[in-house]
């Protein structure tokens, strides 16, 4: 469906968990600086809870809030209220930008929305079970191979131990 590739980021315990009142159930600094170093330049598809979470635009990127609520306001972000017209959007900041690639940054609805069209998930896979409200959808792992990882210890600045995971769709399950 998307010209320009759709990339998922995403930071996900161990029982699926990716959110907890509106904010990250954990503090990984170290992950916190992939995910800007991954998305600077790009633009980003999100929900409306994700962008209340950050309460503003992140710079250097170009926000697309995808929102059912039409009266809903969001100071520099474009508004989208289906899910075409978010990528549609997101295509278009893409090229007037550069970018390679579309990244989707949540929520959990957003990811589900997203799944059949991604390219890749970029996850973070946070080596926990936190208490949350909020989980990410299922996915076919089946429909993936993973292309990278790369394991961190907890620290001083990362709460818990992590890994960087980075899934590509395989060929055969793209759509033609």
């Amino acid at each position: 469906m998307a010209s320009m590739p759709l990339t998922i980021v995403v930071a996900v315990a161990e029982n699926g968990v990716i959110g907890r009142d509106n904010d990250l159930p954990w503090r990984l600094r170290t992950d916190l600086a992939r995910f800007k170093q991954i998305t600077l330049g790009k633009p980003l598809i999100m929900g409306r809870r994700n962008w209340d979470s950050i309460g503003r635009p992140l710079p250097g990127r170009r926000t697309i809030v995808l929102t059912r609520d039409r009266g809903f306001r969001a100071e520099g972000a474009a508004l989208a209220h289906s899910w075409n017209d978010a990528v549609a959007t997101a295509s278009l900041a893409a090229e007037e930008m550069g970018a390679d690639e579309i990244i989707v940054a949540g929520g959990a609805e957003i990811y589900r929305l997203a799944l059949p069209d991604v390219l890749r998930i970029r996850m973070t896979r946070v080596h926990a079970a936190p208490q949350g409200d909020v989980v990410f959808p299922a996915i076919d792992e089946s429909a993936f191979v993973q292309t990278f990882r790369e394991d961190h210890p907890a620290g001083e600045k990362d709460e818990y131990p992590f890994s960087f995971i980075d899934l590509e769709r395989r060929e055969e399950s793209r759509e033609a």
